[in-house]
């Protein structure tokens, strides 16, 4: 009886093993679309007084690639503004339960943010809430691919329900 269970313990063990190991899952399509954005581009434009701060203009240097998995894409943003330097990491990836790519960020002066995005046609629209002069705010974010090596965007927030206001415009040029 002894000889058996442990035949049976064993089996119960050793067959799992003998299992065909799963293949790893494999990104869908909507994630293949934030290649776009693999590579390092130089932007440059201006920023409105308001919520990000004082006017003037400002470039980064963005690098972006592939994490492990092919699932999200992160880049490392280096720049300089009306407020001196700015450094930031950020993650590109998509929720497919919600069927909305996603943004992570953290950046150099204390700040981290998420929003949600879409894609229409060559159009990525981002979307998150948040506050502007301690009141209620909804920020939007439209990046318009022009080409493959380059985009244009524009940050804008209303402000407790009310217009949008432009924060930011500029473009991106794919360099490497």
């Amino acid at each position: 009886m002894k000889r058996l269970l442990v035949v049976a313990v064993v089996l119960a063990f050793a067959v799992p093993c003998l299992a065909q190991t799963a293949q790893p899952p494999k990104p869908g399509p909507e994630v293949q679309k934030l290649a776009y954005y693999v590579g390092t581009w130089k932007g440059e434009g201006e920023i409105k007084a308001g919520s990000f701060g004082p006017a003037g203009k400002f470039s980064s240097t963005d690098t972006c690639e592939w994490f492990a998995g092919g699932f999200h894409i992160v880049c490392r943003s280096e720049g300089t503004g009306p407020t001196g330097k700015h450094t930031e990491l950020y993650i590109f990836g998509y929720d497919a339960e919600a069927q909305a790519y996603t943004y992570y960020g953290i950046m150099s002066e204390g700040g981290s943010g998420s929003s949600k995005g879409s894609l229409a046609g060559s159009t990525w629209t981002w979307l998150w809430d948040g506050k502007a002069a301690g009141k209620p705010a909804k920020y939007r974010i439209t990046q318009v691919e022009v080409s493959p090596t380059s985009y244009t965007f524009g940050i804008e927030n209303s402000v407790a329900g009310g217009p949008w206001t432009v924060l930011m415009e500029g473009k991106f040029t794919k360099i490497k």
